[in-house]
């Protein structure tokens, strides 16, 4: 079995175990837990599925998030039972890979948060929410996403294997097709000018990159 071999073999095998652990973390206390709160406060979960017919960019953004969550879990199951890493004997790579995960996770939960009642997993077009613009979202205007992003790459640096890379490239993309063509529409469609003022203000994914040039919607930079 590869977890008894020696030297390396065992390391990385502590490592796709931890990376397991804190998976399973980010999971209950993002997508569990925060269920139940949202719930509890509204009666509704906040789950609103797929956009878009099958084939289009919206859908694929479904597919492909589908892909990444199933991947991050794929990955260390693979390195435990086998599947090499591109960077084996490198403790410092995956200890900073399980500091990232940490940090994504919390960033995760905080900007999760800072969304009230307005949380939600999908859109829905004929629904309207409110506009959410403090704490982590005064800067950026999709703090969920790069913090899971940030969780991904965590992830990626604790176990490097093939399975670990495709997911989050398959987040990345996702993420991108979600944001652009799902939801930065529907909030200009609901919130018009009071959107894109914010969005001039605040980045897409980090501060100051991807603002919305003002009155126009469109965006100055990446």
């Amino acid at each position: 079995m590869p977890w008894a071999t020696e030297g390396g073999g065992r390391t990385i095998t502590g490592w796709a175990w931890a990376a397991l652990a804190l998976y399973g973390t980010w999971l209950f206390a993002a997508f569990g837990v925060r269920t139940v709160l949202q719930l509890r406060r509204t009666g509704d979960s906040g789950f609103r599925g797929l956009s878009g017919r099958p084939g289009s960019a919206a859908w694929w953004a479904g597919v492909l998030f589908a892909a990444a969550l199933l991947g991050a879990v794929a990955a260390p199951v693979a390195t435990l039972l086998g599947l090499p890493v591109l960077a084996e004997d490198v403790p410092a790579l995956h200890a900073a890979g399980a500091a990232v995960t940490v940090l994504g996770i919390a960033a995760t939960l905080t900007a999760q948060g800072a969304m009230g009642t307005s949380w939600r997993v999908g859109v829905d077009a004929a629904e309207r929410t409110d506009l959410v613009t403090g704490g982590l979202f005064a800067h950026v205007r999709n703090p969920v996403f790069t913090a899971m992003g940030v969780t991904g790459l965590g992830l990626t640096l604790m176990v490097p294997n093939a399975l670990s890379l495709a997911a989050l490239t398959a987040l990345v993309v996702a993420v991108e097709l979600q944001v652009r063509v799902v939801e930065e529409p529907y909030l200009r469609a609901v919130h018009g000018p009071a959107y894109l003022a914010y969005g001039a203000t605040a980045g897409r994914f980090v501060p100051g990159v991807g603002r919305l040039g003002a009155g126009t919607g469109n965006p100055e930079t990446g």
